[in-house]
């Protein structure tokens, strides 16, 4: 869910950066047109082919782009053994690719890229003119279409760098495995899920690169480089109430929607303590040294005591800073009532929670009661909570991230983020491989377009996270210097 970080980090505002310039590896700027080297010709012919094929709940076919970048896998010289198409046998149509780059004599577990090719829904006609969301369109500096940055450029990144790797015959202390999966974006067949459950052999890894983070830039300056580290639980409940009902004409103060709207109310007014993590600390020690003024010294303050009442108060103003601090729960759904003309026997909510990484879905429905403070309204839970450990901030993850983003851009900071959303990394840190979503790909922090019209990349930022791909996997894989050319 790339939009959900971009949506997260718009309230941030951020003075006194230095604009920070790059030039991309082995590429020219000929007449405002960038000059393509052939890894990067690869890689743009990559993300058409997979911007171009629908892959959406309703009507797309991530087994067809599965399928698709299995072809150029094999192509390039992969076993056919090592690269698979596996599809969820309830819909043909929900096909996932798992690839795996071998090394001679690797040592350590491999490590895992992964990606979801799947795309929210998209219509031409809600898209501006001459936009095509299933065509890639290059125009003013972006790529157009769908899945640009959510999730196709990860993806087209990772196939094409592994195609690379191929022809160079790089040879690493762990193997590399590509997992390109179905339904991340709330469908039924989820791939990640399902090849856990069913193919773990072919996806087990000591840890993992996933979408999540990426950068951030406002009018060109290179903010931060964000890595998500931990995500917040996704968590709905439904709250209801059920009486006799009767005639309008003689109403009673037994009335469903008075009784659960009273103890909505009471919702509405409460918040959950503070909680920070690992992950949240080190993002508020991070963005202390970032922003300036009264913000700058809050964040210093919280990030190492979490007791200061007029601190948080004023943090809490921020709706990403609020979700950062604490669990939250907030009503998204009303029914109620059968006739105009009758009293309601029934009424419904859905509260949507979002539970900090580090507490329990079981205490924060027995809080929802409490909150409440009628044993009139029920409150179950919607589906079985997902909760996930953070992924661990260890110095060798941590330290390459570092050195290569100090390395392109210089002075931009690398910043830990937790999710108030979801991504499948929940699903992997599950059963212990921890993940990181970090991609080096920047996006605009005041136009985020992630599941919206005229959805867009920066093509600079594009073959730059490219770039900075291509080195984090090196480095994670551990490149041996010897590798022999073909």
């Amino acid at each position: 869910m790339f939009f959900d970080v971009t949506r997260q980090i718009t309230a941030l505002l951020f003075f006194g950066l230095s604009l920070v310039s790059i030039a991309v590896s082995q590429q020219v700027v000929k007449n405002d047109v960038l000059q393509l080297n052939a890894r990067q010709q690869l890689l743009r012919d990559v993300y058409r082919e997979l911007i171009e094929i629908n892959t959406t709940d309703s009507v797309g076919d991530t087994t067809k782009a599965a399928e698709a970048m299995a072809v150029r896998l094999r192509a390039s010289g992969f076993p056919e053994t090592d690269v698979r198409v596996l599809v969820h046998p309830g819909n043909n149509r929900k096909g996932n690719l798992v690839a795996r780059y071998r090394s001679a004599n690797a040592k350590a577990k491999p490590l895992l890229l992964l990606a979801h090719i799947d795309v929210v829904e998209a219509r031409k006609e809600d898209w501006s003119d001459n936009l095509d969301p299933f065509k890639l369109t290059e125009r003013d500096g972006y790529f157009y279409g769908r899945g640009t940055a959510d999730d196709k450029a990860m993806a087209a990144i990772f196939v094409a760098n592994l195609i690379g790797y191929k022809q160079e015959n790089a040879q690493f202390d762990r193997d590399i495995i590509l997992a390109l999966t179905a339904d991340e974006e709330g469908g039924d067949f989820n791939g990640a899920k399902w090849l856990i459950d069913n193919h773990r052999d072919s996806i087990s890894a000591e840890f993992g690169i996933n979408e999540g983070g990426g950068g951030r830039h406002r009018k060109g300056v290179k903010l931060f480089n964000g890595v998500q580290a931990s995500e917040k639980v996704y968590q709905s409940f439904l709250l209801e109430v059920k009486n006799k009902g009767g005639h309008s004409s003689l109403p009673s103060k037994e009335n469903a929607i008075y009784q659960l709207a009273a103890g909505i109310d009471r919702l509405s007014k409460f918040d959950f303590p503070v909680n920070l993590n690992e992950v949240t600390r080190g993002y508020f020690q991070k963005m202390s040294a970032i922003e300036t003024g009264q913000s700058a010294a809050d964040m210093k303050t919280i990030a190492t005591a979490t007791s200061d009442a007029e601190v948080i108060k004023r943090l809490s103003i921020s709706p990403y800073y609020n979700a950062l601090m604490r669990t939250t729960c907030v009503t998204t759904r009303l029914e109620a009532g059968h006739a105009e003309n009758a009293l309601p026997q029934n009424a419904r909510a859905t509260v949507n929670c979002r539970i900090l990484p580090q507490e329990n879905a079981n205490d924060v429905h027995r809080k929802l009661i409490e909150i409440l403070a009628d044993n009139r309204i029920s409150v179950t839970f919607i589906k079985e909570p997902k909760p996930s450990p953070p992924s661990p901030l260890k110095p060798e993850i941590v330290r390459p991230i570092e050195e290569i983003t100090r390395a392109m851009w210089k002075d931009v900071p690398v910043v830990p983020i937790m999710g108030t959303g979801a991504t499948d990394s929940l699903y992997f840190r599950q059963v212990n491989i921890p993940m990181y979503g970090v991609s080096g790909i920047f996006s605009d922090i005041d136009d985020n377009r992630a599941h919206g019209r005229d959805e867009r990349l920066g093509v600079r930022e594009f073959y730059e996270g490219q770039e900075f791909l291509d080195k984090l996997v090196k480095s994670l894989a551990g490149e041996k210097t010897a590798a022999i050319k073909k």
